[in-house]
């Protein structure tokens, strides 16, 4: 009897063991895998074309249209992350994106996950958005809303502006905790631009984009002589500020503005009755970015971006947001519109994200 109480006792703590070891297993998503290399990452300059211009291959399984979803290898059930959507610019691709804001580099350290889609016409509109929204469900439904700190939305050019359009739809004004537009358009009152120049013709077979090109370079968000008819259309929808409520971080090229440069005050601050803008810190990078559009360098264009080099960036921060909102500007010196952002402005942005208040998504019915 007492053998059998003794086995009986030694089968329970076994199987109490592997439960918890099984409960302990990183997080792995559907149709994904995770290696210490994230796929496709691209090399430290001279990145090859067909990695650029890879659409992922994560399958949103509604639409059957793929994406790329990164995330730490050794994410645990239950732990809090901070959830980011990241939309390319006008005639761009997802890889391109990941790489021009290359956080996947920092996803382990700051527990990111970070899906970044890709549209096939290379150019967002409505017909996008129930992909969009079914990304948003799967990740949130396969981590739990409520292991969602802070979801953000991240867009370059006409990402950005996509970004700007969608934050006031049903879908995403409820969950959306902060907004960082890359060079798509400035809440609170946009700079001058800089002239860009005509807009060159997308991409063929016959003229297929050089080392680190996005391809069909992406339109600027708020420079009229790059942008087609039917964006323009588009921007002016979206002048009037959205009513939802959520942080706002704006980055932009110095080589982007005209000669009076970043307004020294923001809307958007004076909503969350900010303090007064601080002198801004700087932030030097000894590396280059890993992309840019190589089909404006001949001759060289320095608005839309001239090949990725080290640079220095400017932070102005607007304090004291009330509800821990975060609103800030930052400004690249020396850069212009394609040229990819470099590690540690990369980084910068991303401590802001994390540093805003979250939890509209774990708030959600």
């Amino acid at each position: 009897m007492r053998k059998s109480l003794k086995l009986i006792s030694l089968l329970s703590i076994i199987v109490a063991f592997t439960g918890y070891a099984n409960a302990q297993q990183p997080v792995q998503f559907t149709g994904t895998t995770c290696d210490a290399t994230p796929f496709l990452h691209c090399p430290d300059k001279d990145c090859p074309p067909e990695k650029v211009i890879s659409p992922g291959t994560v399958v949103e399984m509604k639409t059957r249209r793929t994406y790329f979803l990164d995330y730490p290898c050794d994410l645990k059930p239950g732990e809090k992350v901070t959830f980011i959507l990241s939309l390319h610019g006008f005639g761009s691709y997802g890889n391109w994106q990941r790489h021009y804001f290359p956080i996947v580099d920092y996803k382990d350290k700051y527990r990111l996950v970070i899906a970044t889609p890709n549209a096939p016409t290379r150019s967002w509109s409505a017909d996008d958005d129930q992909y969009l929204q079914n990304i948003v469900e799967s990740v949130v439904n396969q981590i739990g809303k409520e292991n969602i700190k802070a979801f953000w939305l991240v867009g370059h050019s006409q990402g950005g502006m996509t970004s700007n359009r969608i934050v006031r739809t049903d879908f995403f004004k409820d969950k959306v905790d902060g907004w960082l537009s890359l060079s798509g358009g400035r809440l609170g009152g946009n700079p001058g631009r800089a002239s860009f120049g005509a807009r060159p013709a997308a991409p063929t077979a016959a003229n297929a984009p050089a080392t680190g090109s996005p391809a069909a370079p992406a339109a600027s968000a708020s420079a009229p002589s790059a942008v087609p008819p039917s964006i323009s259309a588009a921007m002016a929808a979206l002048r009037e500020p959205p009513a939802a409520d959520f942080s706002f971080i704006y980055e932009t090229g110095r080589r982007e503005m005209d000669d009076k440069g970043l307004p020294d005050s923001s809307a958007w601050a004076a909503k969350y009755n900010c303090g007064a803008r601080r002198a801004p810190a700087e932030i030097v990078d000894t590396r280059a970015g890993y992309v840019y559009d190589s089909t404006r360098q001949n001759p060289p264009n320095p608005a839309w971006g001239l090949p990725p080099a080290p640079g220095k960036a400017e932070v102005y921060i607007y304090p004291d947001c009330k509800d821990g909102k975060i609103v800030a500007d930052v400004v690249r010196i020396d850069k212009g519109h394609t040229e990819g952002l470099e590690p540690k402005i990369t980084e910068e942005l991303v401590k802001l994200m994390v540093s805003a208040k979250g939890g509209k998504i774990q708030q959600a019915h």
